[in-house]
């Protein structure tokens, strides 16, 4: 049986899993859950989410770049004659567990892209282009990380997924103002900047104070130790400086100042990705415990 510590949930071979509530009183345990990807969970982390946790629906955050690399990744390490409980995954699509609703969002989409594209010079952006036509996936990636990603940090990382992942984040929430669709789980590789922001949205939402959101966002830091090197190289290999494997103290201070200098707070940001207010106060009385 798997250990929980403030909100912390081990498994087998999913990282970074803990239920948001704990980081604060203002919310009800067992609805939000946030991690790494959980693509290579054994049967027994499978029949924990599904029978234990009860999880109605997975939202994986991550680009198709992403979900082919770790196609790749897996085949690879599947050792040849064995047997899985998990669904056959479609081409590049993670594993996928029976019974529970998988949405996949990229969450750095086409807009995204775009506007980082538009900060290179022609000739980067004629070569990304031509290296991504051949399928050099990763190499076209690392001209824009190198160049426009790098030098913003992490928190630019944020700051510029707020300015150009608007309708993906009105996606997510979307999903988790339906009661339906709870327990759910938010994901992306690390679970830590994109599964972050998401989280940092949704807890300022509901009054949680910065220093819980930090917290909450810092405890990815020892979470992640054990794969650090692996997710170091993994970051190179796209062109990110190690940095961008770890946390950055002060994330989210910085990140609610950004909201509320240039949106107004959040329930504005939210109306302003396309959130009704409706939803909005759904969400509140899905995720907060009475107080």
């Amino acid at each position: 049986m798997a250990q929980e510590t403030a909100g912390r949930i081990q498994f087998d071979s999913i990282t970074n899993f803990r239920d948001i509530a704990p980081t604060t009183p203002h919310l009800k345990p067992g609805l939000l859950y946030r991690s790494s990807r959980p693509d290579a969970a054994t049967p027994s982390d499978q029949h924990r989410l599904l029978h234990e946790l009860k999880i109605k629906t997975i939202i994986d955050l991550r680009t198709p770049t992403e979900h082919l690399e770790q196609a790749k990744k897996l085949a690879a390490t599947s050792a040849p004659g064995t047997t899985s409980t998990r669904a056959a995954p479609a081409t590049n699509a993670p594993n996928r567990i029976e019974g529970i609703d998988y949405v996949s969002i990229n969450f750095n989409g086409p807009t995204y892209t775009r506007a980082l594209i538009s900060q290179l010079p022609y000739h980067s952006t004629a070569k990304l282009g031509l290296l991504y036509a051949l399928g050099w996936r990763k190499d076209a990636i690392s001209i824009l990380a190198k160049a426009v990603i790098a030098p913003r940090g992490l928190t630019g990382l944020a700051e510029d997924s707020l300015k150009y992942c608007r309708a993906e984040i009105k996606s997510v929430f979307d999903i988790l103002c339906d009661p339906a669709r709870c327990p759910v789980v938010v994901h992306c590789t690390q679970g830590k900047d994109r599964t972050g922001l998401i989280v940092a949205l949704m807890l300022w939402l509901c009054g949680v104070e910065v220093e819980a959101v930090e917290a909450d966002y810092l405890a990815s830091g020892p979470e992640l130790a054990k794969e650090r090197a692996e997710k170091v190289a993994e970051v190179r290999s796209i062109g990110l400086p190690d940095g961008f494997a770890d946390c950055e103290v002060g994330w989210a201070g910085k990140v609610k100042g950004f909201v509320e200098r240039e949106y107004g707070g959040v329930e504005q940001f939210l109306l302003g990705c396309g959130v009704t207010l409706e939803q909005v106060e759904k969400l509140k009385a899905i995720l907060m415990a009475p107080r």
